[in-house]
């Protein structure tokens, strides 16, 4: 891998000199959404944070509601997945051949075949055979299916090729399930496997729980929606990027809105924090202490709770999770807000380490397994912060991406998954943590 740009390495490591507070909880600023106190804080470790971000949408009381079949893909079963019928409901044929009743040879019966989804065929005498298709029921007193090519014809009577077991090829009458049984816990990710399983046992609708309604709100006055960049205005790459990612993520997005860095745009973050119909809040930009960031003093206006506030992550390091408490006490709720930096590539490493576990907890989905893979080549690292670096995985090695500034986007787009990387760096051969980007790990039905 081509190493860190020299004079942004340096930068980073002087302003950690400078800024590091020692090892500690979440911060230390007294009052909701810190305000008050001294205003220093510290970054939460990387790790602590996605856990943080997991508790924080475990901790939210769950809906649910009743949807067709095909409405609940993606979504999580919040009730248990029981029988509601014998799987199969009747002894079927598992092969296209002849039923055929007692040891051969067989006679063979003039008339129909015995068709799927044909009426209760006649019974079988002792010594007869009948032609018979793939999930065809199974006459009464049928002892056997012989497959097509197992067996042969000669005048009215059928030989069969080889010998014949009591059985064979007959899938019984509750082999899969019976009645009542358990087929999944509520839980369950709703994947087309468990539509295809639900509506063979009898299901029309499902009770789940809801997607996450997401609403993104992208801050500033520099971007521009179409064109090329000029006069110091650049073009909103994160409103085309985030509302595909947190949908790969199983959320629902509600809207996209664009708020400037004015007071009107202040007003309409306050708003949309106190107001809005959506489980989760997503900004980009705004979060830092700048003139014109106003996501802070906004949560503090509304009251919201700081969860996390900075973590000790490069490129993302001022990223924030708020929990903000909305509606009555007879009638609360809770919305969460991710503040994501608004340089693009920080902001994935902030959707990775906040928003995938908050709505992943939030649609009551589990927890990604972790997994690792050998790195190739030694990858450089922050002093002391965690670093998230686009790669590409091999069958053997996970392989560093060049262009992975926080503004830059051409490496996570060509990666399939971001690399861990341990404060001081890490050797070639080690380890490191793989978070696998959504869809390169099949979106939401993982």
């Amino acid at each position: 891998m081509t190493p860190t740009n020299s004079a942004e390495q340096a930068l980073d490591e002087a302003l950690a000199l400078v800024s590091r507070v020692p090892e500690g909880g979440v911060g230390d600023r007294s009052g909701p959404a810190g305000g008050g106190g001294t205003g220093a804080h510290r970054a939460t470790g990387w790790q602590r944070a996605r856990d943080t971000a997991a508790r924080a949408g475990s901790g939210v009381r769950p809906r649910t509601h009743l949807v067709p079949l095909a409405a609940a893909l993606g979504e999580v079963l919040a009730a248990p997945l029981d029988a509601l019928t014998d799987l199969p409901s009747f002894d079927t044929s598992a092969m296209d051949g002849w039923a055929v009743s007692g040891p051969g040879p067989w006679s063979v019966r003039a008339g129909g075949d015995v068709l799927a989804g044909s009426e209760r065929p006649e019974p079988l005498t002792d010594g007869e055979a009948v032609r018979i298709a793939t999930g065809a029921r199974i006459p009464a007193d049928a002892t056997a299916v012989i497959r097509s090519e197992h067996c042969r014809e000669a005048g009215a009577q059928l030989f069969a090729d080889r010998p014949v077991l009591t059985g064979q090829d007959i899938r019984p009458r509750g082999q899969e399930c019976r009645s009542g049984d358990l087929l999944l816990p509520a839980g369950s990710l709703v994947t087309p496997a468990v539509l295809g399983l639900a509506a063979a046992a009898g299901y029309d609708e499902l009770t789940t729980r809801p997607r996450p309604r997401v609403e993104i709100l992208v801050l500033g006055d520099e971007l521009l929606t179409e064109g090329l960049p000029h006069e110091g205005l650049v073009r909103d790459a994160l409103s085309p990027m985030l509302g595909p990612w947190i949908d790969r993520l199983g959320a629902e997005v509600i809207g996209t809105r664009r708020l400037g860095d004015d007071p009107a745009g202040a007003a309409a973050l306050l708003e949309a924090v106190t107001t809005s119909t959506a489980d989760v809040l997503v900004t980009t930009g705004g979060t830092a202490a700048g003139p014109v960031d106003h996501v802070h003093p906004v949560l503090r206006e509304a009251g919201a709770e700081l969860l996390v506030d900075g973590v000790a992550v490069r490129p993302g390091h001022p990223m924030l999770l708020a929990r903000v408490e909305t509606g009555t006490p007879e009638a609360s709720a809770v919305r969460h807000v991710v503040g994501l930096p608004g340089n693009p590539l920080a902001a994935v490493s902030g959707l990775l380490t906040l928003a995938e576990p908050l709505l992943r907890a939030l649609a009551g989905r589990r927890r990604r397994p972790r997994y690792t893979a050998p790195v190739q080549g030694d990858v450089p690292g922050h002093p002391y912060d965690t670093r998230l670096v686009p790669v590409l995985l091999s069958d053997e090695h996970a392989v560093p991406l060049r262009y992975h500034g926080p503004a830059m986007l051409r490496g996570v787009a060509a990666a399939d998954a971001l690399a861990v990387v341990p404060p001081k760096g890490a050797r070639s051969g080690q380890e490191l943590e793989i978070l696998d980007l959504p869809w390169a790990s099949g979106g939401c039905f993982t």
